[in-house]
C-alpha cells in the first residue's frame, strides 16, 4: 500500500507548517449521510491553531477571531484527518496562525486532499483574562 503524499501548501515557500493534531472522526461527528459537522471541524481547528501560540506566548491564550474558514471539500466518517499550523505574523499581545486540513481517505487507492484552511488570532491573556505582551 502506498503512502498519500499530502496536497501542496498555500502558504508562502519559506513559512514552516507543523503536523499539531492528527484524528478521524466519528458517525457521532457526522450527519445522517456521513457528512461530518462544519462546527465539529471548527472545533478541531481551534484546538489545533492554538497549540503554537500557547508554545510561542508561554502561557494562556484565547480566540479573538477567526478571520478567514474555507471549506474545500466535505469530510467523511473515516476519513483520517491532519491539521498543519503555520504563524503567519506575532504581535505584541496576538499571534495569527493558518490551519491546513488534509484528509487522507480511500485506503484501496490512498489519496491526500485538502479540506479546510483557516486563519485564526489568539490573544496571549494573563491569570485575570487581560491581554499579556508575548515574550521575546
Amino acid at each position: 500500500m502506498s503512502t498519500p503524499t499530502a496536497p501542496e501548501s498555500t502558504l508562502a515557500p519559506n513559512v514552516q507548517r507543523e503536523l499539531v493534531l492528527r484524528m478521524m472522526p466519528m458517525p457521532a461527528d457526522a450527519n445522517a449521510n456521513g457528512d461530518v459537522f462544519g462546527g465539529w471541524i471548527m472545533a478541531q481547528v481551534d484546538l489545533a491553531g492554538s497549540v503554537l501560540p500557547a508554545r510561542i506566548s508561554r502561557g494562556r491564550i484565547a480566540t479573538v477571531a477567526v478571520n478567514e474558514f474555507i471549506f474545500k471539500q466535505p469530510v467523511s466518517v473515516g476519513d483520517l484527518l491532519s491539521f498543519y499550523s503555520s504563524v503567519v505574523r506575532i504581535g505584541r499581545t496576538s499571534i495569527t496562525v493558518h490551519v491546513e486540513v488534509v484528509a487522507e481517505r480511500n485506503p484501496e487507492n490512498p489519496q491526500a486532499v485538502k479540506v479546510t484552511e483557516a486563519n485564526l488570532t489568539y490573544v496571549a491573556i494573563d491569570k485575570q483574562g487581560k491581554p499579556r505582551e508575548i515574550p521575546r
